[in-house]
């Protein structure tokens, strides 16, 4: 059986389609939801969201959000959600290697920093979600 996903932007509508799985990271671990699922409301980690399509396996990296099922639709509402084909990866790494840098500095100072701690889970999520779709080229 399938569900209806949708999964929105601020800037844009990423997906909308009928799918037979979706698993997504949250604050309490990896969900998977398949069709017919009980209502949820939860939040939405950074990482890899895994959509399961016939039989192909679609991976996205978001950055957090929310997620509500209902019933027969899933719609997650997140801060901002990558195709693995959309991931630059030169542009993920730079990032990776900013926040990296920005973190050893707060650490020096001991003082935490949630922005540098943030934009490093972002970073890794994208690198993640980005080797997938190279490993499948390959």
């Amino acid at each position: 059986m399938k569900f209806k996903l949708d999964i929105v932007t601020p800037e844009r509508q990423i997906w909308s389609d009928n799918v037979d799985f979706v698993t997504i990271p949250t604050i309490q671990g990896e969900i998977t939801v398949l069709a017919n699922h009980v209502p949820v409301v939860s939040i939405i980690e950074p990482g890899e969201i895994k959509i399961r399509k016939e039989n192909e396996n679609i991976f996205m990296a978001v950055t957090g959000g929310f997620f509500q099922v209902t019933g027969k639709k899933v719609t997650i509402l997140a801060d901002a959600a990558e195709r693995a084909e959309e991931i630059d990866i030169a542009r993920a790494e730079r990032a990776r290697a900013e926040a990296k840098k920005l973190l050893d500095e707060k650490r020096q100072e001991k003082v935490p920093n949630a922005e540098a701690i943030a934009a490093l889970q972002r970073s890794l999520a994208r690198l993640k979600v980005a080797s997938r779709r190279r490993k499948r080229s390959e």
